[in-house]
């Protein structure tokens, strides 16, 4: 049995190498790798020597040979393959061990230049993992240390790989080259070329999008039960997000719930308080912070109880027992938290079917892939995808404009910034009745900003809340002044929309007119 080396990242390679030696594998290795192993004590042989044909081009070329690729194409049941190898003196190569040049590490990098990354652009490593997974059937393929324990563990226990195992490392072979082209293609496509720069200008929309997503498990159903459904994740997921949480109990997460749980835990972590927020289709029905986890959900249930049933929970600080006595006593689908103590376990293992999730949170830093959010979002239309830059606007204080006469307390600033950062997750037409860091209540995703205004109100009224003194945010401008009117009515005293419209000024002089505050904030929020 003869195994051919060749990696550019070399974790656990000697350690591999050496278990191979002591089950009497050949080994063949190129330059660096080579002289690595041989340092080691360990016998290999260099890949110039099997081709008798040095490394030229700075090692452009090197393992581009019939002697290589011959060996390990050959189909061993062909006797006309086997002939042939034997008339050109060609050994067959029974495992093939390669990881690819650093290319999506080197374009990450500031600064990088064009010639940088075509020089990590690699050539025969790719190809000799496409001729080995295309030969499975004869040749494994190696292409992440990950599965270097397995294969020598299986190699040790029967003297060979099975077929499944061959075919498993085949898949992964051609799904990591697909991921390598898939990189260089967005990273060549998103290039902007300007004669003589050394460092190339890049395009935020590249020519040419290519996703790339790794199955997590398959769905009973989708929406709706006669919709068939996966889960996939991004190849490199941000820190913090809902893909890296881990089930803890409960019955297998929907379609439904993870969209949901997804909502929810978006608009969770965007707080620094300890926060608590339910969500009932896609949207937050209540949201509120406070000193621990049991009055944050506390306030929370109390917007809309009747929402609340059935919803997604989601915490930013570790759920304790109190405040899972609290959650327990409603029905709820699924619960996250970035973790929990052993007495909140406990209580929900009375709950079995009560999915509960633990997500890290997100390690915080000055980019958004530091803060778990996504760089872009991306709908499905008929036959092709709308792309964006992710809303991750974050509004300071400073941000805001007061337009009104009446001048806002240091209450109202911190009610209405609450306001406007719930009303960002609700979808639009989004008005948000806020006070005291809770929401009073919410009117989503209606075709009129007056009837979301109206629903609001309707519902607080049903939850038994007053919205005297209460602050409004508005996702997008008021149109006319009818909306502020209905707002004002209902009870609010001070109101955050982004301004814009050519009736602004009608706008505010109402807001004037009734004697509330009206700030701006200079952006909207449209969550369709």
């Amino acid at each position: 049995m003869r195994a051919l080396i060749s990696v550019s990242d070399k974790t656990g390679i000697v350690e591999l190498a050496q278990a191979l030696h002591g089950l009497g594998v050949a080994l063949i290795s190129t330059g660096g790798t080579a002289k690595l192993l041989a340092d080691k004590g360990l016998p290999v042989t260099e890949v110039a020597e099997v081709t008798g044909f040095p490394e030229m081009l700075d090692g452009r070329v090197k393992t581009l040979h019939p002697k290589v690729h011959g060996g390990l194409l050959a189909r061993r049941d062909l006797p006309e393959h086997v002939a042939a190898l034997k008339t050109h003196g060609i050994d067959t190569i029974d495992l093939l061990i390669v990881n690819l040049y650093p290319f999506e590490a080197t374009v990450a990098k500031a600064g990088c230049t064009l010639e940088d990354a075509i020089e990590n652009i690699d050539i025969g490593g790719p190809a000799m993992v496409r001729s080995a997974a295309k030969n499975w059937k004869d040749v494994a393929v190696l292409t992440d240390a990950a599965q270097y324990a397995g294969v020598i563990d299986e190699l040790k226990t029967s003297g060979k790989l099975s077929d499944k195992t061959r075919f498993a490392l085949s898949v992964a072979a051609f799904n990591r080259i697909s991921n390598y082209d898939a990189a260089i293609s967005d990273y060549l496509s998103s290039i902007t070329f300007e004669e003589g720069a050394s460092v190339p200008q890049r395009t935020m929309f590249a020519a040419q999008s290519n996703g790339r997503f790794v199955k997590l498990q398959d769905l009973r159903y989708g929406e709706n039960p006669h919709q068939s459904a996966a889960f996939y994740r991004d190849l490199y997921p941000a820190p913090g997000s809902l893909v890296s949480g881990k089930q803890l109990q409960g019955k297998e997460l929907s379609y439904n719930n993870i969209a949901d749980a997804d909502a929810a835990w978006e608009c969770v972590k965007s707080f620094d308080a300890p926060a608590c927020v339910i969500v009932k289709h896609a949207n937050p029905c209540g949201v509120a912070v406070g000193k621990d986890p049991l009055e944050a959900y506390s306030k929370a249930f109390q917007t809309d109880p009747t929402s609340a049933f059935g919803g997604i929970i989601a915490l930013n600080r570790t759920l304790d027992g109190a405040g899972a006595l609290a959650i327990s006593k409603q029905f709820v689908e699924v619960l996250m938290a970035p973790g929990y103590t052993a007495e909140a376990l406990e209580v929900f293992k009375a709950k079995a079917n009560v999915r509960v999730l633990q997500i890290d949170l997100p390690p915080g830093g000055p980019t958004p892939w530091d803060q778990g959010l996504n760089f872009m979002d991306v709908k499905r239309v008929g036959s092709g995808l709308l792309m964006q830059t992710a809303d991750n606007h974050v509004l300071q204080r400073a941000d805001l404009k007061v337009v009104s006469k009446l001048q806002p307390t240091e209450q109202q600033i911190e009610d209405l910034l609450f306001a406007w950062k719930v009303a960002k997750y609700v979808k639009s037409n989004a008005i948000v009745f806020c006070k005291d860091g809770m929401t009073m209540g919410v009117g989503a995703g209606q075709m009129s900003r007056l009837d979301s205004a109206r629903i609001a109100s309707i519902k607080a009224g049903h939850a038994k809340l007053t919205l005297q003194g209460t602050a409004v945010a508005s996702d997008a401008f008021f149109p006319f002044r009818d909306g502020l009117d209905v707002v004002v009515d209902a009870g609010a005293t001070c109101v955050i929309q982004p301004g814009g419209s050519m009736r602004d000024q009608e706008v505010i002089d109402a807001a004037d007119e009734r004697g509330v505050v009206m700030v701006t904030s200079g952006v909207r929020h449209f969550r369709h």
